[in-house]
């Protein structure tokens, strides 16, 4: 078998790649980083509404590592979705609070 040598010329093809240009990949300085709502996400986390609230605090992770990784559509994608999934748990969450306190009040007078 026969080993093949790599030479000058292709090491510099390599190094010219777009997987070893990792300039790229980093934001620029000037770019803004879109909102991705993190604090919201982490208050809807005490919202009795779990499989919702956790499903907004990933996309709110998942806009932050989107950014880092130079993604701006994306992170601005994922940012919106965290915020009205984040809404939506909120309001699902004070409507579970309500429903419990009125059953709660309810079944307390006809006792």
């Amino acid at each position: 078998m026969s080993q093949h040598r790599p030479t000058s010329d292709s090491k510099r093809a390599l190094d010219g790649s777009p997987e070893n240009n990792i300039e790229d990949d980093a934001p620029d300085e000037n770019v803004q980083m879109p909102p991705n709502y993190l604090l919201l996400t982490i208050f809807s986390c005490f919202c009795p509404a779990y499989p919702i609230n956790i499903v907004a605090f990933v996309f709110s992770i998942m806009s932050l590592n989107s950014f880092n990784q130079g993604d701006i559509e994306g992170s601005k994608r994922l940012g919106r979705n965290a915020k009205w999934v984040a809404i939506a748990s909120i309001i699902i969450g004070l409507l579970i609070i309500a429903i419990s306190c009125v059953v709660h009040f309810i079944r307390k007078a006809s006792a």
